[in-house]
Order: structure tokens, then C-alpha cells, then sequence
């Protein structure tokens, strides 16, 4: 399936966790067989009983991610594509664990509409009732990421051989369209896939949860942290002209809907 293009030129950033905080964030690649579907399996863990409930910011990378608390295998959600930061209060001590899918490939193997998850944190319970349950049954009781990964990967190939994996075309055009430009471009002269924009409209929301004009917009954004530690020290503003902003009024307008600080706040913090 095409999709493994898609890892060339998307590589989600979320935002660091400081040292300090002693809380530990890893990503690990799934099965080969996989990489078309999912971009990583990730974990993040306190290392110890923290002194205060833990602030975790999620910002918008153009994908669906599934993820459940380790210690309460119970506590299984899903998160859909978001335009907007997203802020949790994680208690004194957690672990959770994810599954991260990259844009497109969630409705593949589910056959579900994400259009309905854009913006939202939902019980997986509550949208795929089977998969949940299946999942729960999974990973109850399992702490070690390596373990995790080794099951994860066993159920989703066979998600993976089961499913028919194949995504339309032009919406797999459009989409290598974008990121190969990483989100700069102009969406009506650049691309031409043979399909009106209303119909294009609809692929993305159905297998993206957005539209071609949002995507392209987290894709920029996105990209400029991808940028960012090449170019340490610096400052960002030569790196927002390196991804595709024209100038810093527009750069820190999107950076604030997508981050939820200004460019200065964020580095800073």
C-alpha cells in the first residue's frame, strides 16, 4: 500500500518533555509489514510518584492515535485529527501507552468515518466496541513497551490481512502532494487530481478527519519543528521562512491556534 511513502516526509513532533519533570517519553517503530499504517507505538511513563499532577499538551500532527492507561487497561481511547492544542491532567503517577496511525490509514482498517473524531478524545468503548475490547484483552497486565509492541503488532497485521488496506488514489495523490511540499502550496493551481475540490473535500474528512486546506496547515506546522533542531540557536525566524511561511504574522497566527503559546512562550518553555 502507497501509504509508506507518507513516513518519508511526516514525522509527528509533539512537544519535548524537559527532563526535569522526570517523566519519560519513548517511540517505538512497529513491524515492517506495518509502516504503512502506523508511524510508531509510543509510551509515556513518570519515573517516579511526581510531587504535583502532570500537564501533558498535544498539539495537532495529522494524526489518529488509539492509547490506553497501562495501569488500567480499562481506560482505552481514541483520538481523532486536531486542529486545535489539547491539554491533559495526568495524575501524581501514570504510564500510558499508544499506537499511533498515520494520516488516512485508521479508516482503512476500521472502516470508520474519523470526521466525527476531529477534536476530540473519545472512549474507544464507545467508537469501535469490538476493537476495544480486544485491545483491553490485549494488553491487560502488560508494562513493558517491548511486550506491548510484540502484541500490537500481532493483532494489527492481522487487522492489516483481514482489512482491504487500499486507499483511493487520488486521495493518496493529493495527500503526497502536500507533504511532499510539507503543507506550502496552493491548493486549487497545485493540485489537480481529476476530482472536483467538494469531492477531494469529502476523502479528506472521511480518511483524515479535516479538510485538504486544514491538513495542509498542521503539515507547515508541523514541519517547522522538524526544522527546528537543525537550525538550534538561531531563533525561528529565518526557520518559519524555511517552512513555507510568508511572514511572521501568519506564522505566529497559526503557531498560537496550533500551540496554544506564541512561538516565544512555546521555545521558551
Amino acid at each position: 500500500m502507497g501509504q509508506v511513502g507518507f513516513r518519508q516526509f511526516l514525522k509527528p513532533v509533539q512537544p519535548t518533555v524537559r527532563l526535569q519533570q522526570k517523566v519519560g517519553y519513548t517511540e517505538v517503530v512497529p513491524e515492517t509489514g506495518l509502516e504503512p499504517f502506523i508511524y510508531c507505538y509510543w509510551q509515556l511513563k513518570s519515573e517516579f510518584r511526581l510531587p504535583a499532577p502532570f500537564f501533558y499538551r498535544v498539539i495537532p500532527d495529522g494524526c489518529v492515535d488509539i492509547f490506553f492507561n497501562v495501569n488500567d487497561a480499562q481506560d482505552c481511547r481514541i483520538m481523532g485529527f486536531s486542529t486545535i492544542p489539547i491539554e491533559f491532567m495526568l495524575p501524581y503517577s501514570f504510564h500510558y501507552a499508544g499506537i499511533r496511525f498515520l494520516p488516512g490509514a485508521f479508516p482503512l482498517l476500521f472502516d470508520l468515518d474519523v470526521s466525527s473524531l476531529t477534536d476530540r478524545d473519545e472512549g474507544l468503548d464507545i467508537v469501535i466496541p469490538m476493537a476495544a475490547k480486544q485491545l483491553r484483552d490485549l494488553v491487560e497486565g502488560q508494562t513493558n513497551l517491548a511486550k506491548i509492541k510484540l502484541l500490537l503488532d500481532q493483532y494489527f497485521l492481522r487487522k492489516v490481512a483481514a482489512a482491504d488496506g487500499i486507499m483511493d488514489k487520488r486521495l493518496y495523490n493529493a495527500m503526497m502532494i502536500i507533504l511532499r511540499e510539507h503543507g506550502a502550496l496552493n491548493l486549487k493551481s497545485e493540485i489537480d487530481i481529476g476530482i472536483s475540490s467538494r469531492q477531494l473535500r469529502r476523502l479528506f474528512e472521511f480518511y483524515v478527519g479535516t479538510s485538504p486546506k486544514m491538513f495542509s496547515k498542521v503539515i507547515r506546522f508541523q514541519y517547522f519543528f522538524q526544522l527546528l533542531p537543525s537550525a538550534e540557536g538561531q531563533g525561528y525566524n529565518k526557520i518559519f521562512l524555511d517552512a513555507g511561511y510568508y511572514d511572521q504574522p501568519h506564522f505566529n497566527k497559526d503557531f498560537k491556534k496550533f500551540f496554544g503559546l506564541t512561538p516565544t512562550e512555546a521555545l521558551r518553555a
